[in-house]
């Protein structure tokens, strides 16, 4: 009875046996071998384009859209085709004599699916032949500069704030001596852009030093605006950088921070259009001469003091570190002698903080103070971390007379009163003149 149920089920298949839709059911077994095959290839591309999409991301880039949109639909489709094949060798299993199916609608059912999935795998892998799977992800507003804590910049910070939100000031120079703290007070400056809200687009920070070089500041900029590469390679004169850069400038309002200059940069030269009340933009620079402020056309130049006797004592304390100032009772007496002798100047009270962590010894205190006074270049860190520094003040003189001038200064007593008279009369009898 079951044999003849099975004969009779037959019937129509053979009588449909020219329609369309029985090439689902006589190709199974064909379309099944070509769906597995195609799957290995769309498997074998997910996986590269996977591998490349996880590299590039290694490399800090962000995937495509398309590719991570790819990427997931594969990975539901391959899903899908597994229950299919399962299915499909189920139904040839089932197969009378092996080749007429016991249900001829289950077999239609499975073939039309097998069909449709091998004409969308087919597509997948025609779609999945990225040439690009990753971008750059896009720079913040700000890269966050490396700084320690700021101590007794308050007032110089809160003046500079306020000129930042001056429409009438573009331009502003911060100078005064080595060592005072301008290069930390523009870093501060750069890093609160990263938590406090601010129209601008950009803000771009820049190591400009001497002798002056345009190209590197060309390309620091053109990093940080990200423009691409191709582009940028094919600019092969500063020239042409320069209008690249005004390019894009000119359609954001950015910040352009500047530190260490020695001499007047012509920002035109660079590509960097001057701000105005228009734009909006900001340029902010550090230098160590008031003239330059002037040569930059700086609509405010302020000056960047040393710390108060408190500030400095402050800032000596942190460098030194609570261990060892509690070490001994006479210690925080000396330590402060030691902190006066700095004269207010950061870099110096940081250089001589962290050289006297862990001395416990108030002798060797005592030795620092003589010694600061006589020798400061035997102190640990005073020559490379703060003489070198303002050696290169010494070396930007503009000439030999103003260089003996300061030499000869230096000779005299602390405190001592140097009359311009006594000064020229010993310069004089030693040639210094000519």
């Amino acid at each position: 009875m079951e044999f003849l149920s099975s004969i009779v089920g037959l019937i129509p298949c053979f009588y449909d046996h020219t329609s369309k839709h029985t090439v689902y059911i006589r190709d199974l077994k064909k379309n099944l071998q070509a769906l597995s095959k195609e799957m290995v290839e769309l498997n074998n591309l997910y996986e590269d384009v996977k591998a490349r999409v996880e590299g590039a991301e290694q490399r800090q880039m962000m995937r495509r859209k398309e590719v991570g949109g790819w990427i997931c639909e594969v990975e539901v489709m391959v899903t899908e085709v597994q229950e299919i094949l399962q299915k499909g060798d189920q139904e040839i299993q089932k197969r009378c004599l092996g080749c007429c199916p016991r249900n001829c609608w289950s077999s239609y059912k499975i073939g039309k699916a097998v069909s449709e999935k091998l004409v969308a795998l087919s597509g997948q892998i025609g779609k999945g032949h990225f040439d690009v799977v990753a971008e750059m992800l896009p720079r913040p507003l700000v890269d966050e500069l490396p700084m320690e804590e700021t101590v007794g910049l308050e007032l110089a910070y809160g003046i500079i704030c306020g000129f930042l939100k001056d429409p009438q000031v573009g331009i502003m120079g911060l100078y005064g001596m080595g060592g005072v703290g301008k290069t930390t007070l523009l870093k501060k400056i750069n890093n609160d852009f990263l938590t406090t809200p601010s129209d601008f687009d950009v803000v771009i920070w820049g190591v400009v030093s001497k002798p002056s070089n345009i190209e590197k500041i060309q390309e620091v900029i053109w990093n940080k605006l990200q423009i691409p590469r191709d582009i940028w390679e094919s600019r092969s004169t500063k020239e042409e950088k320069a209008v690249e850069i005004l390019r894009v400038l000119k359609t954001k309002r950015f910040v352009l921070l500047l530190d260490d200059i020695w001499e007047r940069l012509d920002l035109l030269e660079i590509g960097v259009p001057h701000p105005d009340a228009q734009n909006k933009s900001k340029i902010v620079f550090t230098t160590r001469s008031q003239d330059v402020c002037r040569q930059m056309q700086a609509q405010k130049s302020i000056k960047v003091e040393c710390l108060s006797s408190e500030a400095a004592w402050t800032l000596f304390q942190k460098a030194v570190g609570e261990e060892t100032l509690k070490s001994h009772p006479h210690i925080p007496r000396l330590a402060k002698i030691v902190a006066e002798e700095c004269k207010g100047l950061p870099l110096a009270l940081i250089t001589l903080g962290r050289a006297m962590v862990g001395e416990k010894d108030p002798s060797n205190w005592d030795k620092v103070i003589q010694d600061l006074s006589k020798f400061p270049a035997e102190i640990s860190g005073m020559e490379d971390e703060l003489f070198h520094r303002l050696k290169v003040s010494y070396d930007r003189l503009s000439d030999n007379v103003i260089k003996s001038c300061f030499t000869y200064c230096s000779l005299f007593s602390e405190d001592w009163e140097i009359s311009n008279e006594n000064l020229y009369t010993i310069l004089d009898s030693r040639g210094t003149f000519g």
